[in-house]
């Protein structure tokens, strides 16, 4: 029977000798891949983490196991992957703000970035900024927003699906750079946010576009903005961020596979090479549709420089904002 060692070795050597994609993934192949989700079952998280490890199973590895591991907003998802074997049978799969946002708005933490291995950008969102019918129908993008704003003080009362998430930094920092008063309504997650939105009972909502599409084209929420580097394919009508005058809030969240730091590099290639393959598939690709997302993929280090990016942009947000999480 193939060891561990000689996989990672056998995996190594294409590497080194050039072999093709399906070489290197053949090589690299385990018997038993655990996938580490920090959310419950039957989130977004989890279930594109299972819909992508249905199609590496027979091809990458005989057995794929989504191994939830909940709690401290998916802390505890990171911190199991650190302590796994850096062999290739160990991947996390988990929103970039475990690595983007945290490290810069927590005090203290379990994990370092360096634990981990970027391995391969899996779906992304653009976010978006919306209201509901507490603000009026005349109010159709950010300019007129932040004018009723200003008129109407302490009505300006915006939900995010979490305290410290992407959408609720960027809210936040609208608000600072507009120079009108917010009031931050964090939820536990997007859920119960939606219908306080729609309801009225809260004046709008910094959310993943997924949120918020459905009512914008049924009329009962109106998106004002969206954070993308240029207009969503699901709003085109929708002016983003950076075209209303705000550069600085320009966000696409992505989430993303990693493995244990120390994984070889070329383990990690052909990880990657399995991982493109399985998104590459329809399915897997209509799957992020209901969501208003779509596949990143790329290359690890794509997945690096992405990585390094976002991580100075949410260091920026978190510094502009003087936000700490654990206060």
């Amino acid at each position: 029977m193939t060891t561990r060692r000689q996989l990672i070795q056998g995996a190594a050597a294409a590497g080194l000798m050039g072999l093709g994609p399906l070489s290197a993934i053949a090589q690299a192949r385990v018997e038993s891949l655990r996938i580490i989700v920090g959310f419950p079952p039957g989130g977004t998280t989890d279930a594109f983490a299972r819909r992508v490890g249905d199609k590496l199973r027979g091809t990458f590895a005989n057995t794929v196991i989504v191994d939830n591991k909940p709690g401290g907003g998916g802390q505890v998802g990171v911190t199991t992957l650190k302590g796994a074997a850096a062999d290739g049978a160990h991947l996390l799969y988990t929103p970039a703000s475990m690595f983007t946002i945290f490290p810069h708005s927590f005090s203290k933490l379990n994990y370092a970035v360096s634990d981990v291995a970027p391995v391969g950008l899996g779906h992304a969102t653009d976010h978006a900024f919306a209201v509901g019918p507490a603000v009026p129908e005349s109010v159709r993008n950010l300019k007129d927003f932040v004018e009723w704003a200003k008129a109407n003080p302490g009505k300006a009362s915006i939900a995010n699906p979490g305290s410290g998430s992407m959408p609720h930094l960027l809210a936040g920092r609208l608000a600072m750079l507009a120079n009108f008063q917010v009031t931050n309504v964090p939820f536990a997650g997007s859920g119960p946010a939606i219908p306080q939105v729609l309801g009225g009972q809260v004046a709008g909502m910094s959310s993943p576009l997924g949120d918020m599409a459905q009512h914008h084209k049924s009329g009962k929420a109106r998106i004002l903005a969206t954070s993308g580097p240029e207009r969503s394919p699901y709003v085109p009508e929708v002016a983003t961020y950076r075209e209303q005058g705000f550069g600085e809030l320009v966000v696409r969240e992505w989430f993303g596979f990693f493995a244990p730091a120390g994984t070889p590099e070329p383990v990690r290639e052909a990880i990657n090479g399995a991982l493109r393959a399985a998104m590459a598939q329809q399915d897997v690709r209509d799957f992020v549709t209901p969501l208003a997302g779509h596949i990143e993929g790329g290359s690890v280090a794509d997945h690096t420089r992405r990585l390094a990016a976002d991580s100075d942009m949410g260091r920026r947000l978190v510094t502009a904002l003087n936000f700490k999480a654990d206060s």
